[in-house]
Protein backbone atom coordinates (compact mmCIF):
# COMPACT_ATOMS: atom_id res chain seq x y z
CA UNK A 1 0.00 0.00 0.00
CA UNK A 2 1.37 3.35 -1.06
CA UNK A 3 0.45 6.45 0.92
CA UNK A 4 0.64 9.87 -0.69
CA UNK A 5 -1.22 13.13 -0.63
CA UNK A 6 -3.62 11.71 -3.17
CA UNK A 7 -4.43 8.61 -1.13
CA UNK A 8 -8.15 8.35 -0.39
CA UNK A 9 -9.47 7.16 2.96
CA UNK A 10 -13.01 6.11 3.46
CA UNK A 11 -14.30 6.32 7.01
CA UNK A 12 -17.71 6.76 8.54
CA UNK A 13 -18.34 10.35 9.71
CA UNK A 14 -19.19 9.27 13.27
CA UNK A 15 -15.73 7.64 13.60
CA UNK A 16 -14.08 10.83 12.33
CA UNK A 17 -16.09 12.91 14.81
CA UNK A 18 -15.19 10.50 17.64
CA UNK A 19 -11.48 10.76 16.78
CA UNK A 20 -11.68 14.57 16.63
CA UNK A 21 -13.51 14.68 20.00
CA UNK A 22 -10.94 12.33 21.55
CA UNK A 23 -8.07 14.52 20.30
CA UNK A 24 -9.86 17.68 21.52
CA UNK A 25 -10.46 16.08 24.94
CA UNK A 26 -6.79 15.07 25.12
CA UNK A 27 -5.60 18.59 24.25
CA UNK A 28 -8.03 20.15 26.75
CA UNK A 29 -6.96 17.70 29.51
CA UNK A 30 -3.29 18.38 28.82
CA UNK A 31 -3.81 22.16 29.04
CA UNK A 32 -5.78 21.82 32.30
CA UNK A 33 -3.08 19.62 33.88
CA UNK A 34 -0.38 22.06 32.76
CA UNK A 35 -2.33 25.01 34.17
CA UNK A 36 -2.83 23.21 37.48
CA UNK A 37 0.88 22.33 37.75
CA UNK A 38 1.90 25.93 37.03
CA UNK A 39 -0.56 27.18 39.67
CA UNK A 40 0.77 24.75 42.29
CA UNK A 41 4.41 25.58 41.51
CA UNK A 42 3.68 29.31 41.73
CA UNK A 43 1.89 28.97 45.06
CA UNK A 44 4.76 26.83 46.40
CA UNK A 45 7.29 29.48 45.41
CA UNK A 46 5.17 32.21 46.98
CA UNK A 47 4.85 30.22 50.21
CA UNK A 48 8.62 29.67 50.33
CA UNK A 49 9.19 33.38 49.78
CA UNK A 50 6.69 34.28 52.51
CA UNK A 51 8.31 31.79 54.87
CA UNK A 52 11.76 33.26 54.26
CA UNK A 53 10.46 36.78 54.80
CA UNK A 54 8.71 35.75 57.98
CA UNK A 55 11.81 34.05 59.36
CA UNK A 56 13.95 37.16 59.07
CA UNK A 57 13.74 39.40 62.11
CA UNK A 58 12.74 42.94 61.46
CA UNK A 59 13.96 45.76 63.72
CA UNK A 60 10.52 45.96 65.33
CA UNK A 61 10.65 42.26 66.20
CA UNK A 62 14.15 42.61 67.63
CA UNK A 63 13.01 45.52 69.79
CA UNK A 64 10.04 43.53 71.04
CA UNK A 65 12.27 40.57 71.90
CA UNK A 66 14.60 42.88 73.82
CA UNK A 67 11.67 44.35 75.74
CA UNK A 68 10.34 40.88 76.56
CA UNK A 69 13.77 39.79 77.77
CA UNK A 70 14.01 42.90 79.96
CA UNK A 71 10.56 42.17 81.39
CA UNK A 72 11.65 38.63 82.28
CA UNK A 73 14.71 39.96 84.07
CA UNK A 74 12.60 42.50 85.96
CA UNK A 75 10.13 39.78 86.92
CA UNK A 76 12.93 37.59 88.27
CA UNK A 77 14.26 40.50 90.35
CA UNK A 78 10.77 41.18 91.71
CA UNK A 79 10.33 37.51 92.64
CA UNK A 80 13.64 37.51 94.53
CA UNK A 81 12.68 40.73 96.33
CA UNK A 82 9.29 39.28 97.23
CA UNK A 83 10.91 36.16 98.66
CA UNK A 84 13.25 38.33 100.74
CA UNK A 85 10.31 40.41 101.95
CA UNK A 86 8.49 37.25 103.04
CA UNK A 87 11.56 36.26 105.06
CA UNK A 88 11.79 39.77 106.48
CA UNK A 89 8.15 39.62 107.54
CA UNK A 90 8.84 36.47 109.55
CA UNK A 91 11.91 38.08 111.11
CA UNK A 92 10.02 41.28 111.94
CA UNK A 93 7.22 39.31 113.57
CA UNK A 94 9.76 37.34 115.62
CA UNK A 95 11.53 40.52 116.71
CA UNK A 96 8.21 42.18 117.54
CA UNK A 97 7.28 39.24 119.77
CA UNK A 98 10.72 39.40 121.45
CA UNK A 99 10.36 43.17 121.98
CA UNK A 100 6.89 42.74 123.49
CA UNK A 101 8.29 40.13 125.87
CA UNK A 102 11.23 42.39 126.75
CA UNK A 103 8.83 45.30 127.45
CA UNK A 104 6.70 43.09 129.71
CA UNK A 105 9.83 41.99 131.57
CA UNK A 106 10.97 45.62 131.91
CA UNK A 107 7.57 46.58 133.32
CA UNK A 108 7.78 43.73 135.83
CA UNK A 109 11.25 44.91 136.88
CA UNK A 110 9.99 48.50 137.20
CA UNK A 111 7.09 47.32 139.36
CA UNK A 112 9.51 45.38 141.61
CA UNK A 113 11.79 48.43 141.84
CA UNK A 114 8.84 50.65 142.82
CA UNK A 115 7.73 48.20 145.45
CA UNK A 116 11.27 48.04 146.79
CA UNK A 117 11.63 51.85 146.76
CA UNK A 118 8.28 52.34 148.55
CA UNK A 119 9.46 50.21 151.36
CA UNK A 120 7.38 47.18 150.66
CA UNK A 121 10.52 45.19 149.98
CA UNK A 122 11.99 45.68 153.59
Amino acid sequence: MKISDNTAISMPVRNLIAILLAVAAGVWSYSEITTRLITLETSEQLMKQDLLEASTQKPIDQEQFMLIEDLYKSTEKLEKTQEQNMTNKVNIQFLKDQLDKALRDIEKLKDKQREFANGNGH
